[in-house]
């Protein structure tokens, strides 16, 4: 009996597995439900058992990716200075990137999935959240001075790159950008330019070390 619940159970996870990769390899629009069975070499009717709808792996797909995303940004309000950012930045985009298949069809999967649309808005709103508590520890910890009038559309302005960026780096370079290769530069990019969005706020010292921090990775 222990071992019948558990089968069913792996493969489920394997199935997410499997769909995840290749939403990310080659897009969510572009990948059928017959193309996750023969990849994983099992019938369609084994795929519907566990997933009846295409929209339920990518639902379960989300439900993973927004755990584990309010996991991280409780840390946001933990970090008060400017590595504690860059840090908390790039564990961003490295989840993001993980679930890089929802970024780069954005718009196409909130026009065609309800829950997703609505579940989307929950998202900006906990990142602009985690983002406004970040300013808050970055002031208390002296590396940023900031009117508290400019905190909210610094945050905003913020939340746009990391939601977007993995867009601006696909446009900018179609053939290789969302390619596994590619991935370490990318994420030190978007880490980089919007933590970047920070630079008249900083003090001096704080603008220094984010320059060394992208340096160090950059040679890294």
């Amino acid at each position: 009996m222990s071992a019948e619940k558990k089968r069913p159970r792996r493969t489920a996870e394997r199935i997410l597995e499997v769909t995840l990769d290749l939403f990310n390899r080659f897009g969510e629009p572009n990948v059928s439900t017959t193309l996750i069975s023969a990849e994983l070499n099992i019938s369609p009717g084994n795929l519907y058992y566990h997933y009846p709808a295409k929209d339920e792996l990518i639902n379960s797909l989300f439900d993973r990716y927004e755990r584990s995303l309010d996991e991280l940004l409780r840390a946001a309000d933990g970090v008060r200075h400017i590595e504690d950012a860059w840090l908390f930045f790039h564990m961003l985009f490295e989840l993001i990137w993980q679930y890089r298949f929802l970024y780069r069809d954005l718009n196409d999967l909130l026009s065609k999935n309800r829950r997703l649309e609505t579940h989307f808005q929950f998202v900006l709103k906990n990142k602009s959240k985690a983002v406004s508590e970040l300013l808050a520890g970055l002031g208390l910890g002296g590396a940023v001075r900031m009117d508290s009038r400019e905190a909210a559309p610094v945050a905003t302005a913020m939340v746009v790159v990391l939601t977007y960026w993995l867009s601006f780096e696909y446009v900018r370079d179609p053939r290789h950008a969302l390619e596994p290769a590619s991935a370490g530069a990318a994420l030190a990019r978007g880490a980089f330019h919007t933590l970047s969005l920070l630079m008249p706020y900083l003090d001096a010292a704080s603008r220094n070390h984010l320059h060394t921090l992208v340096g160090a990775y950059a040679e890294g």
